[in-house]
Protein backbone atom coordinates (compact mmCIF):
# COMPACT_ATOMS: atom_id res chain seq x y z
CA UNK A 1 0.00 0.00 0.00
CA UNK A 2 3.25 2.22 0.61
CA UNK A 3 4.90 3.80 -2.42
CA UNK A 4 8.26 4.98 -1.75
CA UNK A 5 10.69 6.82 -3.72
CA UNK A 6 13.87 5.39 -4.28
CA UNK A 7 15.41 8.57 -3.26
CA UNK A 8 13.34 9.06 -0.03
CA UNK A 9 16.66 8.48 2.28
CA UNK A 10 18.68 11.26 0.29
CA UNK A 11 15.79 13.52 -0.27
CA UNK A 12 14.50 13.29 3.78
CA UNK A 13 18.51 14.56 4.72
CA UNK A 14 17.92 17.44 2.90
CA UNK A 15 14.89 18.52 4.68
CA UNK A 16 16.36 17.72 8.00
CA UNK A 17 18.93 20.01 7.05
CA UNK A 18 16.93 22.89 6.57
CA UNK A 19 15.03 21.99 9.45
CA UNK A 20 17.94 22.28 11.58
CA UNK A 21 18.73 25.28 10.31
CA UNK A 22 15.57 27.12 10.73
CA UNK A 23 15.34 25.58 14.14
CA UNK A 24 18.80 27.30 14.81
CA UNK A 25 17.92 30.92 13.24
CA UNK A 26 14.35 30.92 15.31
CA UNK A 27 16.28 31.26 18.66
CA UNK A 28 17.03 35.43 17.16
CA UNK A 29 13.99 35.93 14.51
CA UNK A 30 10.75 34.71 15.71
CA UNK A 31 11.86 36.74 19.02
CA UNK A 32 11.06 34.53 21.66
CA UNK A 33 14.93 34.40 22.98
CA UNK A 34 14.45 30.39 22.58
CA UNK A 35 13.95 27.69 19.65
CA UNK A 36 10.81 26.93 18.02
CA UNK A 37 9.46 23.82 16.71
CA UNK A 38 9.72 24.04 12.56
CA UNK A 39 5.40 23.76 12.71
CA UNK A 40 3.57 24.37 15.49
CA UNK A 41 5.14 26.60 16.60
CA UNK A 42 2.92 28.52 19.08
CA UNK A 43 1.22 26.85 21.67
CA UNK A 44 -1.82 28.13 23.07
CA UNK A 45 -1.96 26.59 26.58
CA UNK A 46 -1.46 22.85 27.59
CA UNK A 47 -4.01 21.11 28.93
CA UNK A 48 -4.96 18.33 31.49
CA UNK A 49 -6.91 15.69 30.29
CA UNK A 50 -8.18 11.36 30.79
CA UNK A 51 -8.66 9.39 28.13
CA UNK A 52 -11.35 6.51 28.81
CA UNK A 53 -11.36 3.74 26.37
CA UNK A 54 -15.05 2.20 26.53
CA UNK A 55 -15.63 -0.75 26.99
CA UNK A 56 -17.98 -2.94 24.10
CA UNK A 57 -16.51 -2.11 21.35
CA UNK A 58 -16.72 -3.88 18.15
CA UNK A 59 -14.18 -6.66 17.55
CA UNK A 60 -12.66 -4.10 14.35
CA UNK A 61 -12.35 -1.34 16.38
CA UNK A 62 -11.55 -3.19 19.79
CA UNK A 63 -7.62 -2.77 18.13
CA UNK A 64 -4.58 -1.80 19.73
CA UNK A 65 -4.86 0.19 22.83
CA UNK A 66 -8.69 0.29 22.16
CA UNK A 67 -8.72 -3.47 23.08
CA UNK A 68 -8.48 -2.41 26.96
CA UNK A 69 -10.88 -0.59 28.20
CA UNK A 70 -9.88 2.05 31.35
CA UNK A 71 -8.76 5.30 31.85
CA UNK A 72 -5.36 7.38 30.69
CA UNK A 73 -4.07 10.92 32.25
CA UNK A 74 -3.09 12.79 29.72
CA UNK A 75 -2.12 16.15 28.25
CA UNK A 76 -3.03 18.04 25.27
CA UNK A 77 -0.84 21.02 23.71
CA UNK A 78 -2.99 23.19 21.07
CA UNK A 79 -1.50 25.16 18.94
CA UNK A 80 -0.99 27.18 15.53
CA UNK A 81 -0.14 25.32 12.94
CA UNK A 82 2.65 27.91 11.71
CA UNK A 83 6.27 27.66 11.68
CA UNK A 84 6.45 31.48 13.16
CA UNK A 85 5.62 32.61 16.73
CA UNK A 86 4.09 35.99 16.69
CA UNK A 87 0.74 37.59 16.71
CA UNK A 88 -2.32 35.31 16.22
CA UNK A 89 -3.27 37.30 12.99
CA UNK A 90 -0.56 36.52 11.32
CA UNK A 91 -0.60 32.73 11.99
CA UNK A 92 -3.36 31.55 9.31
CA UNK A 93 -5.91 29.19 10.48
CA UNK A 94 -4.34 25.80 10.74
CA UNK A 95 -4.50 24.82 14.68
CA UNK A 96 -3.75 22.03 16.05
CA UNK A 97 -4.00 19.10 19.11
CA UNK A 98 -1.43 17.27 20.13
CA UNK A 99 -2.20 14.65 22.67
CA UNK A 100 0.27 12.31 24.81
CA UNK A 101 -1.56 9.07 26.65
CA UNK A 102 0.24 7.56 29.58
CA UNK A 103 1.07 4.42 30.65
CA UNK A 104 0.18 2.37 27.19
CA UNK A 105 1.06 -1.28 27.17
CA UNK A 106 4.00 -2.12 24.81
CA UNK A 107 7.07 -0.62 23.15
CA UNK A 108 6.88 2.42 20.62
CA UNK A 109 8.17 2.31 17.27
CA UNK A 110 11.21 5.11 18.59
CA UNK A 111 14.32 3.04 18.51
CA UNK A 112 15.46 5.21 20.99
CA UNK A 113 12.58 5.29 23.45
CA UNK A 114 10.75 1.75 22.86
CA UNK A 115 9.80 1.92 26.82
CA UNK A 116 8.60 5.00 27.08
CA UNK A 117 4.57 3.97 27.62
CA UNK A 118 3.54 7.35 26.03
CA UNK A 119 1.25 7.68 23.33
CA UNK A 120 1.20 10.40 20.79
CA UNK A 121 -1.42 11.93 18.30
CA UNK A 122 -0.78 14.74 16.36
CA UNK A 123 -4.19 16.30 14.64
CA UNK A 124 -5.03 19.37 12.56
CA UNK A 125 -8.15 20.81 12.30
CA UNK A 126 -8.76 19.68 8.64
CA UNK A 127 -9.48 16.08 7.24
CA UNK A 128 -7.01 16.81 4.08
CA UNK A 129 -3.50 17.59 4.14
CA UNK A 130 -1.25 19.49 1.42
CA UNK A 131 1.82 17.31 1.18
CA UNK A 132 2.21 13.92 0.01
CA UNK A 133 5.73 13.24 -0.99
CA UNK A 134 8.72 14.27 0.14
CA UNK A 135 9.52 16.18 -2.93
CA UNK A 136 6.52 18.40 -2.32
CA UNK A 137 7.91 18.35 1.68
CA UNK A 138 11.04 19.86 -0.28
CA UNK A 139 9.50 23.18 -1.37
CA UNK A 140 6.68 23.74 0.85
CA UNK A 141 8.54 23.40 3.91
CA UNK A 142 10.46 26.35 2.03
CA UNK A 143 7.60 28.72 0.89
CA UNK A 144 6.33 28.02 4.38
CA UNK A 145 9.18 29.45 6.31
CA UNK A 146 9.63 32.45 4.05
CA UNK A 147 5.39 32.89 4.18
CA UNK A 148 5.64 36.29 6.10
CA UNK A 149 8.43 37.72 3.54
CA UNK A 150 5.71 36.54 0.35
CA UNK A 151 2.46 37.96 2.09
CA UNK A 152 3.96 41.20 4.11
CA UNK A 153 3.89 42.56 -0.44
CA UNK A 154 0.65 42.12 -0.74
CA UNK A 155 -0.63 41.10 -3.64
CA UNK A 156 2.26 40.53 -6.09
CA UNK A 157 3.76 38.34 -2.97
CA UNK A 158 0.41 36.20 -2.52
CA UNK A 159 0.24 34.97 -6.08
CA UNK A 160 4.00 34.60 -6.16
CA UNK A 161 3.67 32.11 -3.33
CA UNK A 162 1.10 30.37 -5.17
CA UNK A 163 2.53 30.29 -8.38
CA UNK A 164 5.65 28.82 -6.77
CA UNK A 165 3.51 26.38 -4.54
CA UNK A 166 2.21 24.94 -8.13
CA UNK A 167 4.88 24.86 -9.85
CA UNK A 168 7.03 23.61 -7.01
CA UNK A 169 9.23 26.56 -7.34
CA UNK A 170 9.93 25.99 -10.86
CA UNK A 171 10.75 22.19 -9.71
CA UNK A 172 8.02 20.46 -11.30
CA UNK A 173 7.12 19.66 -14.68
CA UNK A 174 3.92 20.87 -16.11
CA UNK A 175 1.70 17.78 -15.70
CA UNK A 176 3.17 17.36 -12.05
CA UNK A 177 2.18 20.58 -11.03
CA UNK A 178 0.53 20.53 -7.50
CA UNK A 179 -2.62 21.48 -7.97
CA UNK A 180 -4.43 19.19 -5.50
CA UNK A 181 -1.98 20.00 -2.72
CA UNK A 182 -2.92 23.89 -3.62
CA UNK A 183 -6.32 23.20 -3.68
CA UNK A 184 -6.29 21.17 -0.14
CA UNK A 185 -3.92 23.97 1.66
CA UNK A 186 -6.61 26.50 -0.06
CA UNK A 187 -9.01 24.67 2.22
CA UNK A 188 -6.77 24.53 5.04
CA UNK A 189 -6.88 27.96 5.06
CA UNK A 190 -10.49 28.57 5.09
CA UNK A 191 -11.43 26.65 8.25
CA UNK A 192 -13.24 28.88 10.62
CA UNK A 193 -11.51 31.14 13.37
CA UNK A 194 -13.27 29.68 16.63
CA UNK A 195 -12.13 28.64 19.84
CA UNK A 196 -9.78 25.42 19.45
CA UNK A 197 -12.69 23.72 21.88
CA UNK A 198 -14.79 23.92 18.73
CA UNK A 199 -12.60 22.35 15.92
CA UNK A 200 -12.45 18.68 15.12
CA UNK A 201 -8.97 17.60 14.81
CA UNK A 202 -7.64 14.48 12.33
CA UNK A 203 -4.40 12.83 12.10
CA UNK A 204 -4.36 13.63 8.04
CA UNK A 205 -2.42 10.26 7.59
CA UNK A 206 -3.46 7.08 7.87
CA UNK A 207 -2.31 4.76 10.54
CA UNK A 208 -2.56 0.83 11.09
CA UNK A 209 -5.67 0.01 13.64
CA UNK A 210 -4.32 -3.38 15.11
CA UNK A 211 -5.46 -5.56 11.93
CA UNK A 212 -6.52 -2.65 9.61
CA UNK A 213 -5.96 0.69 8.32
CA UNK A 214 -7.88 3.74 9.64
CA UNK A 215 -8.14 7.27 10.15
CA UNK A 216 -8.57 9.10 13.87
CA UNK A 217 -10.09 12.18 14.70
CA UNK A 218 -11.50 14.25 17.56
CA UNK A 219 -14.80 15.59 17.66
CA UNK A 220 -16.23 17.99 20.39
CA UNK A 221 -18.70 16.33 22.37
CA UNK A 222 -21.98 18.36 21.47
CA UNK A 223 -23.16 19.11 25.00
CA UNK A 224 -19.84 20.72 25.99
CA UNK A 225 -19.21 22.53 22.38
CA UNK A 226 -23.00 23.91 22.76
CA UNK A 227 -22.00 25.36 26.50
CA UNK A 228 -18.61 27.14 24.89
CA UNK A 229 -18.97 31.34 25.91
CA UNK A 230 -16.08 32.30 23.84
CA UNK A 231 -17.03 31.03 20.35
CA UNK A 232 -15.85 32.96 17.85
CA UNK A 233 -12.17 34.39 17.41
CA UNK A 234 -11.72 37.98 15.93
CA UNK A 235 -7.69 37.93 15.04
CA UNK A 236 -7.65 42.02 14.49
CA UNK A 237 -9.10 42.29 18.10
CA UNK A 238 -5.61 41.88 19.82
CA UNK A 239 -2.38 40.40 19.22
CA UNK A 240 -3.27 37.20 21.47
CA UNK A 241 -6.65 36.15 21.30
CA UNK A 242 -7.09 31.99 20.77
CA UNK A 243 -5.14 31.71 23.70
CA UNK A 244 -6.97 33.69 26.26
CA UNK A 245 -10.69 32.14 24.80
CA UNK A 246 -9.38 29.07 25.80
CA UNK A 247 -8.18 29.73 28.97
CA UNK A 248 -11.17 31.79 30.28
CA UNK A 249 -13.64 28.41 28.39
CA UNK A 250 -11.47 25.53 31.16
CA UNK A 251 -11.38 28.01 34.28
CA UNK A 252 -14.62 28.08 33.65
CA UNK A 253 -16.30 24.42 32.81
CA UNK A 254 -14.77 21.38 32.19
CA UNK A 255 -14.91 20.28 28.42
CA UNK A 256 -14.65 16.70 25.90
CA UNK A 257 -13.93 15.19 22.54
CA UNK A 258 -14.98 11.93 21.65
CA UNK A 259 -11.97 9.90 19.91
CA UNK A 260 -13.06 8.28 16.65
CA UNK A 261 -12.08 5.68 14.40
CA UNK A 262 -12.94 5.47 10.58
CA UNK A 263 -11.53 2.16 9.04
CA UNK A 264 -10.74 1.94 5.76
CA UNK A 265 -12.81 0.30 3.34
CA UNK A 266 -11.61 1.01 0.09
CA UNK A 267 -8.16 1.48 -1.01
CA UNK A 268 -9.35 3.28 -4.36
CA UNK A 269 -11.70 5.90 -2.37
CA UNK A 270 -9.63 5.88 0.84
CA UNK A 271 -6.29 6.38 -0.39
CA UNK A 272 -3.32 5.76 1.94
CA UNK A 273 -0.59 7.41 0.21
CA UNK A 274 -2.98 10.79 -1.00
CA UNK A 275 -3.62 13.31 1.91
CA UNK A 276 -5.26 15.31 -0.08
CA UNK A 277 -7.98 13.15 -0.50
CA UNK A 278 -10.97 13.11 2.37
CA UNK A 279 -12.38 9.49 2.84
CA UNK A 280 -15.83 9.58 2.71
CA UNK A 281 -17.94 8.84 5.55
CA UNK A 282 -20.90 7.59 3.76
CA UNK A 283 -18.32 4.70 2.76
CA UNK A 284 -17.10 3.95 6.55
CA UNK A 285 -18.59 6.36 8.97
CA UNK A 286 -16.24 7.27 12.05
CA UNK A 287 -17.08 5.61 15.31
CA UNK A 288 -16.54 6.75 18.74
CA UNK A 289 -13.75 4.27 21.08
CA UNK A 290 -12.78 6.59 23.76
CA UNK A 291 -13.67 9.95 25.63
CA UNK A 292 -11.20 12.72 25.89
CA UNK A 293 -12.11 14.83 29.34
CA UNK A 294 -10.66 17.95 30.55
CA UNK A 295 -10.85 18.78 34.46
CA UNK A 296 -12.31 22.45 34.81
CA UNK A 297 -8.64 23.95 35.38
CA UNK A 298 -6.66 27.24 35.02
CA UNK A 299 -3.91 26.93 32.47
CA UNK A 300 -3.16 31.04 32.78
CA UNK A 301 0.16 31.29 33.68
CA UNK A 302 3.59 31.56 31.63
CA UNK A 303 5.27 28.80 33.63
CA UNK A 304 2.72 25.89 32.59
CA UNK A 305 3.51 27.37 28.75
CA UNK A 306 7.09 26.96 29.33
CA UNK A 307 6.73 23.09 30.31
CA UNK A 308 3.99 22.88 27.50
CA UNK A 309 6.76 23.62 24.70
CA UNK A 310 9.73 21.47 26.36
CA UNK A 311 7.82 18.72 25.48
CA UNK A 312 7.87 16.48 22.33
CA UNK A 313 5.00 15.01 19.84
CA UNK A 314 5.41 12.73 17.26
CA UNK A 315 3.11 10.51 15.10
CA UNK A 316 6.02 7.74 15.99
CA UNK A 317 5.57 7.43 19.62
CA UNK A 318 2.99 4.73 19.36
CA UNK A 319 3.35 0.64 19.28
CA UNK A 320 3.18 -1.32 16.33
CA UNK A 321 -0.52 -1.53 15.68
CA UNK A 322 -0.68 2.21 15.69
CA UNK A 323 2.24 2.38 12.73
CA UNK A 324 1.83 5.35 10.45
CA UNK A 325 1.29 4.53 7.09
CA UNK A 326 2.06 6.25 3.70
CA UNK A 327 5.09 8.25 2.64
CA UNK A 328 4.44 11.58 4.18
CA UNK A 329 4.28 9.66 7.57
CA UNK A 330 7.07 7.84 7.47
CA UNK A 331 9.07 11.13 6.16
CA UNK A 332 7.77 12.58 9.85
CA UNK A 333 9.50 10.14 11.99
CA UNK A 334 13.11 10.86 11.55
CA UNK A 335 11.76 14.90 10.91
CA UNK A 336 10.28 14.90 14.09
CA UNK A 337 13.28 12.76 16.17
CA UNK A 338 15.57 15.82 15.18
CA UNK A 339 13.58 19.01 15.25
CA UNK A 340 13.27 17.78 18.84
CA UNK A 341 16.89 16.80 19.56
CA UNK A 342 17.93 20.51 18.16
CA UNK A 343 14.89 22.30 19.55
CA UNK A 344 15.80 20.73 23.42
CA UNK A 345 20.05 21.16 22.54
CA UNK A 346 19.84 24.90 22.10
CA UNK A 347 17.25 25.42 24.88
CA UNK A 348 19.09 23.60 27.68
CA UNK A 349 16.30 21.50 27.93
CA UNK A 350 16.25 17.62 29.13
CA UNK A 351 14.82 15.63 26.74
CA UNK A 352 13.30 12.65 27.87
CA UNK A 353 9.53 11.40 28.05
CA UNK A 354 7.78 12.03 30.81
CA UNK A 355 5.80 9.42 33.14
CA UNK A 356 3.01 10.73 34.05
CA UNK A 357 1.07 13.94 33.59
CA UNK A 358 2.36 14.72 37.29
CA UNK A 359 5.76 14.89 36.33
CA UNK A 360 5.14 17.50 33.95
CA UNK A 361 3.10 19.77 35.57
CA UNK A 362 4.51 19.47 39.44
Amino acid sequence: MEAIDPDFDKKLQTVIGKTEQFIAASVTSEGTGFAVRDAHAKGYGLVRGEVEILDRLPAEYAQGIYATPGKHDALVRFSNGSPHAGADARLGRATGLALKMFDIDGPTLLEDEPGSRTFDYLLINAPIFFCNTVDHYLFIQELFLDAPRYFAEGAPGRHRFYREFVTGKGTLEEDEWAWEEFLAFLKVQQRALVNVLLSTYFTMGAVRHGDYIAKVRLAPDPACAAAVIHRDIDVTSAEEVFRPALVAELRDRPYAFDVQVQLCADLDRMPVNDLTVEWPEKLSPFVTVARLAFPQQDISDGETLAKMDALSFTPWRVPAAHAPLGEMMRARKEVYRRSSIQRHRLNAQERQEPRSADEVLQ
